[in-house]
């Protein structure tokens, strides 16, 4: 059976790395470091949240731990020098099977998108370390939007680029947040399967166990 949509838009943190995991524990460190008394809780919210809403918490646990009231860009400033002391093997935290799956969408003709929340930097240095640069057309940004995920402007702004309607494309997925804002674009989407940190994905329209399960998903 021939692969039935016409293009793939990957998420990227969670999806093709495993970072969701990693930022989870380094905001306890985050935390610890700086006194900030980030919660369990609070941890958990921020998978899959976008950049600004990000910036938003750090204002408030900076703020929370003592250092005044800032802006967000401010905040961030101070998160990612503390940051910059913790290298990111991103190399490391891709997905298994990835590469493969992007080569064999290639292969099909199926093009292949990224929309990501995280700022477009960051997005370019994962694919470079990761052996995917290049392997994404187009590559769109929360940072680009007022709101990125779970506002689905950021997935309707891909379609725009793709010249594809919804219905011809899929999202490939792994928190609520970007559920919400594909399902919200009129994509159908695929969540690839997160346990860990308490979310549903029962509003995706199908959900598989590892990253080369979607070229045998059908609609």
């Amino acid at each position: 059976m021939p692969f039935p949509f016409k293009a793939v838009i990957f998420d990227m943190d969670g999806v093709i790395v495993d970072t969701e995991k990693f930022y989870f524990d380094e905001l306890a460190h985050l935390s610890d470091d700086l006194g900030l008394g980030i919660t369990l809780e609070e941890r958990k919210n921020q998978v899959g949240m976008s950049h600004q809403a990000f910036q938003r918490s750090l204002v408030k646990w900076m703020e929370r731990g003592g250092r005044g009231r800032m802006s967000g860009d401010e905040a961030e400033a101070i998160y990612n020098a503390w940051a910059a002391t913790r290298p990111r093997p991103y190399a490391d935290l891709l997905n298994p099977g990835v590469v493969e799956t992007v080569a064999a969408l290639h292969e099909m003709g199926v093009r292949v998108a990224l929309a990501s929340s995280s700022p477009m930097a960051n997005i370019l240095q994962v694919l470079d370390a990761c052996g995917l640069a290049g392997r994404f057309d187009p590559i769109v940004s929360g940072e680009q939007f007022h709101e990125s995920k779970p506002d689905p402007e950021i997935y309707l702004h891909t379609l725009d680029l793709l010249g594809l309607p919804a219905s011809a494309c899929c999202c490939l997925e792994d928190s609520a947040y970007g559920i919400a804002a594909g399902r919200a674009a009129g994509l159908f989407v695929v969540a690839k399967r997160e346990e860990r940190f308490g979310f549903s994905q029962d509003e995706a329209n199908a959900i598989i166990d590892t990253v080369p399960d979607l070229l045998r998903v059908t609609r």
